[in-house]
């Protein structure tokens, strides 16, 4: 079988995560490392053995060894370097935020309608864990009966130090936004994805503790009307003093499920039977994988790159797609302008909402 040979763009924090991933499979090969700063590429290029270097993304895209391009650059130049590899031909996974503005989703998205023979990813790696799916099989098949509200937290700490690292990180015009679009977005994402999808958002945001170092929120409330009538609401912070602890809840008339740290913490249900049941099913998905680069990215990026390299092998669609990823930008983009306009913000959907499989 031809390998499908890899460049990754950005060979900063992410990138030994992504080059790790990679290099678990046999018909992968890692050909290029590109970024700005070429002592970052040549750093990533020795300890994944990776034999061409650039500063030039456009470089990198011209060379005929490169198939698929990793995306793990800051936020702002997602779009233009997306819409270039797709328009050279090559499949696409970037990280998240997918972009940092509306313009930027749009022109993405348009450079990925016009060639539907490439594969389109954004990264959303919490979505392949097998807890958060069977949570979402069982709210979208009604094992927690009619969904009433759904609520996630994220409380975590990044101090100057990280702000002043890079320039890009705590600016409007390159990072697009602070914990709402950069930490808390993984599970802004797994909320709006497990509950069923958001469609009109209220929110405001604040910075208290970062107005040295950065221009952006630091911390940030929103609440949620659901595509299926449940309620919701969105609380983060970096500003915390724990380093990182996210939970989630999800209510319904017949049960609840409540989560910390990406674990069950708590389950009840009217029915004593069907709580066993679900606690034991529950249980069973939280084995641990093996976790690659920082321990909160979870064990879902290996199976992510895992589900991308054999959508490229088959020519299918990803279980993420850049689509699908839009719609929590849309979501986090939508808190940013309704803080902004002090007004309820309606989302036009991307994507048709999930149908329940009761």
């Amino acid at each position: 079988m031809k390998p499908i040979r890899v460049g990754i763009v950005g060979c900063g924090v992410i990138a030994p995560t992504h080059a790790a991933c990679y290099r678990k499979h046999d018909d992968v090969q890692l050909t290029w490392a590109c970024d700005l700063n070429l002592d970052k590429a040549r750093a990533l290029a020795q300890n994944f053995e990776i034999p061409q270097v650039t500063a030039d993304v456009r470089q990198m895209l011209a060379a005929p060894d490169v198939d698929l391009v990793s995306i793990c650059t800051d936020h702002a130049s997602h779009a233009p370097i997306a819409c270039a590899a797709l328009e050279a031909g090559r499949h696409v996974l970037c990280e998240k935020a997918l972009a940092h503005d509306t313009a930027g989703l749009d022109a993405m998205l348009k450079a990925g309608d016009a060639h539907p023979e490439l594969v389109f990813a954004g990264i959303f790696q919490h979505r392949h864990e097998p807890l958060n799916q069977r949570i979402r099989d069982m709210i979208l098949d009604g094992t927690l009966g009619t969904l009433l509200t759904a609520g996630m937290q994220m409380r975590c700490w990044r101090g100057p130090e990280y702000y002043n690292a890079d320039a890009w990180r705590g600016t409007w015009k390159q990072e697009g936004g602070a914990v709402l679009i950069n930490q808390a977005i993984h599970y802004i994402d797994l909320l709006q994805w497990m509950a069923g999808g958001v469609r009109t958002v209220a929110g405001t945001y604040v910075n208290l503790a970062h107005r040295d170092c950065m221009e952006t929120e630091d911390a940030a409330t929103a609440t949620l009307g659901f595509a299926n009538g449940a309620v919701g609401t969105i609380e983060a912070t970096c500003a915390s003093h724990v380093d990182w602890e996210p939970s989630m809840q999800f209510h319904g008339t017949e049960g609840a499920i409540e989560l910390r740290h990406d674990r069950p913490v708590k389950v009840t249900f009217r029915n004593p039977e069907t709580e066993a049941r679900v606690k034991a099913e529950l249980d069973a998905c939280t084995e641990e994988t093996e976790r690659l680069g920082k321990s909160y990215y979870g064990g879902g990026h290996g199976a992510q790159i895992s589900d991308v390299l054999e959508a490229v092998r088959s020519g299918g669609k990803p279980y993420v797609t850049a689509r699908a990823a839009a719609e929590t930008v849309d979501l986090v983009l939508g808190i940013y302008a309704a803080h902004r306009d002090g007004r309820r913000v309606t989302l036009t959907p991307r994507l048709p909402a999930p149908a329940a499989t009761a």
